[in-house]
């Protein structure tokens, strides 16, 4: 079980991805290019399409219901991260925030499977990103020098492809999603087992004057 624990965040993306996969193999078809393509073109779809009843084809989606599992089990192993960050950050407020957002991930990812699967997943995006804000703040203060300019890149990654979004760059757009989706991942692996409690243990001002007065 203590590995389990260990592993949770592992093992809930490793499904997550196995089954985001297995959504895209059964994809029946359809891009916003050309509603007639064959099959997950990753450089033309976007990983919504495999959430709707039907594909862009019009036939009957049966990748809907991987992709919901999948983007379940990523929301669950996101908001573990959060919670065992805030026992890594235990700096008052910023702690319990960062429960408060993974326990809310958690919480939204089973109601992915719901008709309102498409808001949930736009609250569940909203918080990693408020509560990835909230651990890039503290590891800039940190001297985990290679994830502060990781860190800094996942966020310019995603207001990009938010920029796209805006601009109607669709094209690029279907591919900087997946980007971002795998530069996220690999992002959160790397804190949540390549960071430790000491790297955030940060000695306060006022407790470093009265070390010095001693």
């Amino acid at each position: 079980m203590k590995t389990v624990k260990k592993y949770s965040v592992l093992i809930c993306l490793i499904i997550s991805v196995i089954l985001i996969v297995t959504a895209t193999l059964v994809y029946p078809g359809g891009s916003l290019g050309d509603k007639n393509s064959v099959g997950f073109e990753w450089s033309k779809n976007f990983i919504s399409n495999l959430f709707a009843a039907k594909a862009i084809n019009g036939l009957e989606n049966p990748s809907r219901i991987w992709a919901i599992i999948g983007m379940a089990f990523h929301s669950v192993g996101y908001g573990l991260f959060f919670i065992h960050m805030s026992k890594k950050i235990s700096a008052g407020n910023a702690a319990t925030i960062l429960k408060l957002i993974g326990a809310g991930n958690i919480l939204f990812s089973f109601l992915i499977a719901t008709p309102l699967h498409d808001i949930m997943v736009i609250i569940s995006s909203t918080l990693f990103l408020i509560g990835l804000f909230y651990i890039t703040v503290f590891i800039l203060k940190t001297k985990l020098t290679i994830f502060k300019f990781s860190c800094i890149i996942c966020f310019l990654m995603f207001y990009y492809t938010l920029f796209l979004y805006g601009s109607g760059n669709l094209g690029l757009l279907a591919i900087m999603q997946k980007m971002s989706f795998i530069c996220s991942m690999l992002l959160v692996l790397g804190i949540e087992y390549f960071t430790k409690l000491e790297d955030f243990n940060l000695i306060k001002p006022g407790r470093q004057k009265m070390q010095t007065g001693n």
